[in-house]
């Protein structure tokens, strides 16, 4: 087992994983029988395999918040969120979470049979309650028919010893992942965009969390304002040179009722919004500057047409995973293929 102190095993196997497997990675991609491999470490092939029966994530609002929303250290939010733009209809704060789950399982039934549930606490800080609290939600989850797991959003200043302990004593009975909203690793776009936390925090809450048996997962946003492809690419790379598992991206989407879109409509010449090519590029870039063995679940979100104001792409996620796959082949890339390359 890892280190708490920040894993000292997994760098010691992160430093064979770049002696050897970094010799192999091209001849894997060049072979001819693997054409039909992805070039990157693609997070939903291997969660199906790890399950080996279809598991849908259910979107569960716990009824929490923000230590930036409630005055801690804040009010009104990170800049750039509106929830409503991201939970389905059935995620309803005012139902109890059984309910919710039960609600989401009639609503993927219509789509799939007999299929399992990870209940996914995604609304807000789903760790920022006292222990109690967290145990009675948690584990009312867990009760419910089908689930056999949570995945667990949060942001790196609300977790501690005590929370992470216990969540470990889940994690050895199920499938369990912390999701840490990073978003940038920049403290001056963080204090911008209003998060009240900085890079630091998630460093700390990241290697706090590794070697417990709890899947560490990060997300990223690129575009905030201040940034640069520059900085984000840096940004991406100190992130997966850290203990994590699964890095999820996507573009900054200017999200109608938030201070963002406030400043979107006020200036928008003060944002660097990225078109379709350029966005593929440069997540291209990305993947072939991070460390080889981080899964990548996502690349893009795409909001709802009411609540988005810009960029309006018009893509859904599966068309811009075969487009990247395409760019990755044109541009003979793969994950990890320039890693170590870039000085930060």
């Amino acid at each position: 087992m890892m280190s708490r102190g920040g894993g000292v095993l997994w760098r010691m196997e992160r430093d064979l994983y770049w002696t050897f497997g970094m010799v192999l990675l091209p001849l894997y991609f060049q072979c001819g029988e693997m054409t039909d491999k992805k070039r990157y470490h693609d997070f939903p092939s291997f969660f199906k395999g790890m399950f080996h029966e279809r598991v849908q994530k259910l979107s569960i609002d716990g009824g929490f918040t923000c230590p930036n929303r409630d005055g801690t250290k804040g009010t009104g939010g990170c800049t750039f969120c509106n929830n409503r733009s991201f939970n389905p209809e059935y995620c309803r704060a005012t139902a109890s979470v059984s309910r919710q789950i039960e609600e989401g399982r009639r609503f993927f039934a219509r789509k799939y049979d007999g299929q399992k549930y990870l209940a996914y606490f995604q609304a807000y800080s789903n760790t920022y309650a006292p222990l109690d609290e967290l145990r009675r939600k948690y584990e009312e989850a867990l009760s419910c028919p089908d689930v056999v797991g949570l995945v667990i959003g949060t942001r790196p200043d609300a977790v501690d010893e005590e929370i992470l302990d216990y969540i470990e004593g889940l994690a050895r009975k199920c499938y369990v992942c912390i999701e840490y909203g990073v978003e940038s690793v920049n403290d001056a776009v963080l204090a911008r965009i209003n998060r009240g936390h900085t890079f630091r925090d998630a460093e700390t809450a990241i290697r706090m969390t590794a070697g417990r048996g709890i899947h560490i997962g990060a997300h990223l946003i690129f575009g905030l304002p201040g940034e640069s492809p520059r900085s984000m690419l840096e940004g991406a790379v100190r992130l997966c040179d850290l203990p994590i598992e699964v890095l999820k991206l996507h573009q900054l989407q200017i999200i109608r009722d938030t201070r963002l879109a406030d400043e979107y409509l006020a200036d928008p010449s003060a944002f660097r919004l990225y078109s379709l090519d350029e966005y593929l590029d440069f997540v291209v870039e990305v993947i072939e500057h991070i460390r080889p063995d981080v899964y990548l679940e996502r690349f893009v979100n795409q909001a709802p047409e009411e609540f988005l104001l810009a960029p309006k792409w018009g893509v859904k996620n599966f068309e811009f995973v075969a487009k990247l796959e395409k760019r990755l082949w044109e541009r003979d890339g793969w994950q990890g293929k320039k890693y170590g390359m870039l000085n930060v």
